[in-house]
């Protein structure tokens, strides 16, 4: 009886065993498929490319805005080197010019591809999602070749990759498989035929090229969209990035011709400049086909056109007042309104108009209304500079001069006295991190 107890418990242990070397094989064999990919054949020498088509391409980049992440010099187009820190840790842009040894000059149009549509490099690594083919895999096949015609007509610059700063375990690339598993979606995008055509062409815009959900959706813990709370509003490079929907902040309702001169211009009358990540998306979308701007605005506005009617200070004019007397934290509404006075007052007072000098009201300025102060102490410490030699809207930084309890008081007066919003909090811990 014993040994028949034995042989029987003996026999289940192998069965187990046996199932689990098979679903053992059966994950390892997934897990290769998922992570491995062959390295595709280097070209020799550049293809030739029809002028028409690299002009489609230099329009799609700049919808794209690539020169926002693959540049840092703007005398190196495309050279790569660009710090997009995540939480996930710090990952750097590549060079996308045709050099041979450091950009994409050996890159078939086919590995080009792969690496548009499926975060493949050409030598078979997984690229970090920082690069946003979950996006870019959704374009046209015609945009991803005159995308590859027009990277591989600018002038090849020598620039080597610089090396990640990922933070354990991320920087151990296989994971970004099973990323992929959850959100790189490539079903190609389908017109809505209850929306108009400029519509369905501003919803391809802002999807597969310009990405607006990448920075405006929030992310979940893995990294990825949570398009359960679409365009609800995210971050970028620590910047708050506001919610395009009926949750947007803005004190002022959007028009569309107003959003469209935003995303030409990064200025829009009643509202603030184009500041941080914002900007250079700006400066890139100012060189794409008017028509597909006009056509981003009305697909963003129909989101933007859900947020309700606020009753906010922003239809005041003039200064912004003294703190009450009965202001429970007066100290700190006194240091921050001494503030405004010196450094703010002078031209936000003024408010702004098409050609003057001073600036916009900061009673309209999103950034009071943000739900967190992130952006608002970025503008303070860093300001707002334009491309060099360009003109355009200029703000000083006041990094240099006020401490951290000077901003976090002026950051406090602002919200209550300027945007009559309820306090941030842990203002004075933001502020501080923001230095970090």
């Amino acid at each position: 009886m014993k040994q028949a107890g034995r042989r029987r418990r003996r026999g289940h242990a192998v069965r187990w065993l046996g199932w689990l070397s098979l679903v053992a094989a059966v994950l390892g064999i997934v897990a290769v498929a998922v992570i491995w990919h062959p390295a595709l054949a280097p070209i020799e020498a550049t293809p030739r490319f029809e002028p028409g088509l690299v002009e489609r391409g230099a329009r799609v980049a700049a919808l794209g805005t690539c020169a926002a992440c693959h540049t840092v010099d703007p005398a190196r187009p495309f050279a790569g080197g660009f710090a997009l820190a995540t939480p996930f840790g710090t990952v750097y842009s590549t060079n996308i010019t045709p050099d041979a040894r450091t950009g994409i000059g050996t890159w078939s149009e086919e590995a080009f591809n792969r690496a548009m549509r499926k975060g493949v490099s050409r030598d078979g690594h997984l690229l970090y999602p920082a690069f946003p083919y979950n996006h870019y895999a959704r374009l046209s096949q015609d945009d991803v070749r005159a995308l590859y015609a027009y990277f591989m007509t600018r002038p090849p610059l020598e620039a080597p990759a610089r090396r990640n700063e990922m933070t354990f375990p991320f920087g151990f690339r296989p994971l970004v498989g099973f990323w992929n598993i959850l959100y790189l979606d490539d079903e190609a995008i389908r017109p809505d035929p209850k929306q108009s055509a400029e519509w369905n062409r501003g919803a391809y815009v802002a999807d597969a090229l310009a990405h607006c959900s990448a920075c405006h959706t929030p992310r979940t813990r893995l990294g990825g969209p949570d398009n359960q709370r679409f365009f609800d509003g995210g971050e970028a490079e620590d910047w708050y990035v506001p919610a395009l929907n009926a949750r947007s902040p803005s004190p002022l309702p959007w028009t569309r011709d107003h959003l469209a001169a935003y995303l030409r211009t990064g200025i829009a009358p009643g509202h603030a400049a184009a500041g941080g990540p914002m900007q250079s998306v700006a400066e890139n979308l100012r060189h794409a086909d008017p028509a597909d701007i006009d056509a981003l605005a009305t697909y963003i506005h129909s989101y933007l056109a859900q947020a309700p009617a606020r009753d906010t200070p922003a239809t005041r004019r003039g200064s912004l007042p003294a703190p009450k007397p009965d202001d429970p934290d007066l100290a700190r509404m006194r240091l921050g309104h001494q503030v405004y006075a010196n450094a703010c007052a002078r031209c936000h007072d003024a408010g702004r108009t098409e050609s003057s000098g001073t600036a916009l009201q900061l009673q309209q300025a999103v950034a009071l209304y943000d739900p967190d102060p992130r952006s608002l102490i970025h503008l303070v410490r860093d300001g707002i500079a334009p491309p060099d030699g360009e003109p355009a809207r200029w703000m000083p930084g006041f990094g240099a001069i006020l401490t951290d309890e000077q901003t976090a008081a002026l950051a406090a007066y602002l919200r209550r006295y300027g945007a009559g919003q309820p306090d941030w909090p842990e203002l004075e811990k933001q502020v501080r991190k923001g230095k970090e």
